[in-house]
C-alpha cells in the first residue's frame, strides 16, 4: 500500500523558516506529480505548491517568493523550504501525490498532515 508520511512541522515565529518533508513507499512505478497542500482552521483546503516530472513548479500567490519546493526522486522525497513565515501561513500541510502503481494505473495520495504554526 502506497504511504506519505510528512515531516518537520512545529512552531516557529514570525519571520522564521521552516522546512517540510514527505516521503512516499509502497508499490510505486512512478511517481507522477507531488505537493503541498493546507488547511487553516476554518478554511478550505488549497494548494501550496506542486512540483512535477521534469521539475516544473507552481506556487500559490501566497507563498510564491518565501516557499521553495523541491523533489529527491531517489529517494520519492519531496521539500518544502519555507521562509519568511507569517502568522497566516498556519495551518496542517498536506503531501499529495499522483502515483502510478504495479497495476499501472494512477492515483491521488494523502499524507496525514503536518502542523505548522506561526507566532506572532
Amino acid at each position: 500500500q502506497v504511504q506519505l508520511v510528512e515531516s518537520g512541522g512545529g512552531l516557529v515565529q514570525s519571520g522564521g523558516s521552516l522546512g517540510l518533508s514527505c516521503a512516499a513507499s509502497g508499490p510505486i512505478v512512478r511517481i507522477n506529480a507531488m505537493g503541498w497542500y493546507r488547511q487553516a482552521p476554518g478554511k478550505q483546503r488549497e494548494l501550496v505548491a506542486t512540483i512535477i516530472n521534469g521539475g516544473s513548479t507552481n506556487y500559490a500567490d501566497s507563498v510564491k517568493g518565501r516557499f521553495t519546493i523541491s523533489r529527491d526522486n531517489a529517494k520519492n522525497t519531496v521539500l518544502l523550504q519555507m521562509n519568511s513565515l507569517k502568522p497566516d501561513d498556519t495551518a496542517v500541510y498536506y503531501c499529495n501525490a499522483d502515483i502510478t502503481g504495479f497495476d499501472f494505473r494512477g492515483m491521488a495520495y494523502w499524507g496525514k498532515g503536518t502542523l505548522v504554526t506561526v507566532s506572532s
